[in-house]
């Protein structure tokens, strides 16, 4: 444990291990070599794999240890920071510049002194009221030991149905995921159609994915109920009995903040700790990075809410090394998100048409549908694609796709001119690749760019 005046060296401690926590813990290590950095973390992994656990499910990557990408005694010789797994931080003393925690495995409790603290507590599940981890076959996505224990349950029972709460991203992934390995998927949502938070052409091309799939939809439900005893053994969705072998509620994530409100520290209207640019909360002691913070959106300029682990992992590595005495500064988020849909990706950058309007951005829209390679060729799609855009500026705003792989790059092109302040007209002017088996004749983004001349709003 640390001593309070360990040969005078800093001590500079980090609360979770997923992605921001180990990012931060070895830049601070890099930057003070001297210090000594410890990361706490309450569960039984650190440095996880969270995208790629739907993957695990599906059998694509065929073991959970596999997207572990770290263990304590590994990141201990490699990085040189003491990592203490099942160790939960209790409470945070900010005038004695000290944490409390618990050994969860023998009860033992420990204070560790600090002189730079970095939070990297992440996100949480969010949660219905009438459903919780009490019941046998109620289960959340969100880490490993979630991961284990679904893999367990779908071994041992053989379900032939799930019922999925949501379907946002983790609700259409564990869609997809289900539904590949022969469990029957129903999928439930307050909205009518799925990906609520997408735009409207999207929603209803996967809501065409879905049906296809034979996965059934059931959207604007107004009341859900469900009998139970040690497991749920009926929902009541607006009068339709729907009996799954169990149930998945994938209803949104939130900061998972409580240690930090219960030390004072400063949040947001989204309940992310307030950081500046450097990641310094309220107090100048404590930094923070990851699902766990509001960050400033680029497209806004206003903090926002953006839990991604590529976000995650470069905020990390800017709070250890300002923690370890640099004076670094992130720069203004742009999201950038993609998702698998079966056979298809759905990618999204900037923010989406309902979110300019709650914004009060003048703007203006195109879409337009073509090719992802030349048509004779036999792998050819479909590719849907939309820019939003600033109507005097012409600055984009945001863009959704869904098609093939290539969505993926569409995005990544429109965050650089996004990042860059590069009028969308500029898409006409890009030279863009062509070879036939790989892309088009006629690139989609130049077919929008053009459609934005041409708009005269």
């Amino acid at each position: 444990m640390i001593s309070p005046n360990q040969n005078k060296r800093k001590n500079i401690l980090i609360v979770g291990g997923n992605a921001a926590g180990p990012a931060a813990a070895a830049k601070a290590k890099r930057v003070d070599p001297t210090a000594n950095v410890v990361l706490l973390e309450a569960s039984d992994f650190i440095s996880t794999g969270t995208c790629e656990m739907p993957y695990v499910l599906s059998g694509e990557i065929d073991d959970y240890k596999k997207i572990i990408f770290y263990d304590k005694e590994k990141f201990k010789s490699e990085k040189g920071v003491t990592i203490y797994t099942n160790h939960l931080v209790e409470s945070i003393n900010r005038r004695s510049k000290e944490i409390s925690v618990i050994n969860k495995i023998d009860g033992t409790k420990y204070n560790f002194p600090f002189d730079k603290l970095i939070l990297t507590t992440g996100s949480q599940a969010k949660q219905l009221p009438d459903l919780n981890s009490n019941y046998s076959n109620v289960f959340v996505l969100k880490n490993i030991d979630n991961l284990i224990s679904i893999q367990k349950f779908i071994k041992e029972k053989k379900p032939g149905t799930v019922l999925i709460i949501g379907s946002g991203y983790i609700g259409l992934e564990a869609a997809d995921v289900f539904n590949s390995i022969g469990i029957k998927v129903y999928l439930v949502e307050k909205n009518n159609l799925p990906l609520p938070e997408s735009e409207i052409e999207i929603q209803k091309l996967i809501l065409d994915s879905l049906e296809k799939k034979g996965i059934e939809f059931i959207g604007s439900f107004k009341n859900i109920s469900f009998k139970s005893n040690e497991f749920i053994e009926s929902t009541n969705i607006d009068g339709r009995l729907v009996e799954p072998d169990f149930i998945i509620v994938s209803v949104g994530s939130e900061p998972n903040n409580s240690l930090a409100i219960a030390s004072g520290l400063f949040v947001g209207k989204f309940g992310g700790i307030s950081v500046d640019q450097k990641l310094k909360s309220s107090d100048q002691n404590i930094f923070a990075a990851g699902d766990n913070i509001e960050v400033i959106n680029k497209i806004t300029n206003l903090k926002d809410y953006i839990p991604l682990a590529t976000v995650a992992h470069e905020l990390g590595h800017i709070a250890g090394a300002n923690a370890a005495g640099e004076h670094l500064s992130y720069s203004p988020i742009v999201k950038n998100i993609a998702l698998k849909i079966f056979n298809n990706t759905y990618s999204q950058v900037g923010i989406t048409s309902d979110s300019a309007r709650n914004y009060s951005f003048r703007f203006a829209e195109v879409n337009a549908i073509a090719r992802n390679i030349i048509k004779v060729m036999p792998e050819s799609q479909n590719v849907f694609g939309k820019i939003v855009y600033e109507i005097n500026s012409k600055r984009i705003l945001g863009a959704s796709f869904f098609g093939g792989n290539e969505v993926v790059g569409y995005s990544d092109l429109i965050a650089s001119l996004i990042f860059g302040n590069i009028s969308a007209e500029k898409l006409t002017h890009i030279n863009y690749n062509y070879t036939p088996p790989k892309s088009p004749f006629i690139n989609l983004l130049s077919i929008l760019g053009r459609k934005i001349l041409e708009n005269k709003k």
